[in-house]
């Protein structure tokens, strides 16, 4: 990882939960899920994370962006090992090349009922994605300054309910759901000069 990353990971777990305890507290949900917030630092210095857009043709969230993650298996002792397991088979990203700097707090799914554990990890900028053809469409890397300037409070439809919520736009790409909450809680941690354009 480049210089800077030392200091950008203490001043990451300065700002996040502590992953352990993080994996301990309580939330409501049926099953318990983990995702990772892969982060790198660009060639143009600017904070950017990594997330999937997940195939149309899934039975559930299809065809949206998440951040790679899953269900615990009944083998799975600790979230974080879920995480890292599930970026692996979902973007092809090697656990031995994430460095977990801290977690956000968990929050639960309203259509699934999942608790879904968040935790962020520092990656090497430049890796060579490997999607899960089963699941993944495509994987996307969004600056967070992108991301933070596309927040807006847009009426959505789903199974013919209409609602308000907060989601983020880049592009073509919509963030919302359970993905657009746990990235507001990242942004509102992350100091101002993190997000600036460099």
């Amino acid at each position: 990882m480049k210089d800077a990353t030392p200091a950008l990971a203490d001043t990451l777990r300065d700002v996040l939960l502590d992953p352990a305890e993080a994996a301990a507290l309580d939330v409501h949900g049926r099953d318990d899920a983990a995702v990772l917030i892969p982060l790198y630092v660009a060639d143009d210095g600017a904070l950017t994370a990594v997330l999937t857009k997940r195939r149309d043709d899934m039975r559930r969230h299809a065809g949206e962006i998440s951040f790679p993650g899953g269900r615990q298996d009944d083998d799975e002792d600790d979230l974080r090992t879920t995480a890292l397991r599930e970026a692996h088979e979902e973007i092809g990203l090697d656990p031995s090349g994430v460095q977990l700097v801290g977690a956000l707090q968990p929050t639960p799914t309203i259509a699934t009922n999942y608790a879904v554990y968040p935790f962020v990890g520092l990656i090497e900028a430049g890796q060579t994605w490997v999607p899960s053809a089963r699941e993944v469409a495509a994987v996307l890397e969004l600056p967070l300054t992108a991301l933070r300037d596309g927040f807006a409070r847009k009426r959505l439809t789903r199974r013919g309910v209409p609602f308000r919520t907060d989601v983020y736009v880049v592009g073509e790409h919509l963030v919302w759901g359970a993905t657009a909450r746990i990235l507001s809680d990242l942004l509102e941690r992350l100091p101002a000069a993190l997000l600036d354009d460099r």
